[in-house]
Order: structure tokens, then sequence, then C-alpha cells
């Protein structure tokens, strides 16, 4: 389905790696799967400081939070997807930067004076992110459609 950039040096350390070496698949397996977003037909593999994910997903919200619960981790430059999805599109993510929050991020991407849509990104972003007010610079955030 495509490949995806992230920040190596910024993202959730799993184990006892430094930013110059990425975890193991089976790290990178046990972070996705806990966060139950039903990707047990997913499996993860390492190769450098990419990871990709391969395997089924149910629909596209499944397919896109995966690619960022394994990107937002320490050491991963890259996700590369070959998931199948039912009626997949390309996906829409946003790169934290210095000074965003997400009522900036959602006028950004949704239009002057829709700020307000920030929940809409912080639930797309659950469980990976527990609280609006908790994101930081590097971290990849999926950009759902507006209804």
């Amino acid at each position: 389905m495509g490949l995806f950039s992230f920040i190596k040096s910024a993202g959730k350390k799993l184990g006892i790696v430094s930013e110059d070496e990425a975890p193991s698949a089976e790290a990178l397996k046990a972070e996705l799967d806990s966060h139950n977003l039903g990707t047990d037909n997913i499996t993860v593999e390492v190769e450098g400081d990419k990871a990709v994910i391969k395997g089924d997903a149910a629909d596209q919200s499944t397919l896109e939070k995966a690619i960022i619960a394994v990107g937002n981790t320490l050491g991963i430059s890259k996700v590369e997807s070959a998931v199948s999805v039912p009626d997949s599109k390309e996906p829409t993510f946003h790169t934290v930067k210095k000074g965003d929050n997400l009522w900036k991020i959602a006028e950004a991407n949704y239009g002057k004076g829709k700020g307000g849509k920030y929940t809409v990104i912080f639930e797309a972003n659950k469980p990976m992110l527990s609280d609006p007010d908790k994101i930081y610079p590097g971290q990849v955030l999926r950009i759902p459609d507006l209804d």
C-alpha cells in the first residue's frame, strides 16, 4: 500500500534500545497488540530502521492506527504497509511540529474556523493518545476525513 516516514529519534521507547537501533519485530508486534486494535492478522518485520507490516485489516481505520502505532516508536524511521483492506485509500497523516496543538492541526487540515474538530483527530488516534494535550514534536497523527 505504501511507505510512510517517521522521525527515528522520536517516539515510544520499547525495551533497552537506543535511538540508533530499531526494536525487534516481536517488541513492535507486542506494542501493536497492546492497543487492542484488532490487528491479530497483521505481522511485523524489521529491516534496519524500517518496519514492514503485512496481513489483513478489517478497515481503513485499523490499518492507519497500526501504521502510527508501529511508526511512533523510537528507532523506526519508515513503515511499509503490505496490509490489505477493503475499500482502502491513501491515509492522511500529520507530523507534529514544535508549537502544534490539536486545535492548530485541525485548522490546518480542515480549514480556518474548524479548530473545534480537534476532537475528531483525538478520537481517531486513541488509544495511542490518552490526552489531547499530550502530543510531542515528531509524533505522527492520523487525520481522518470529516463525515
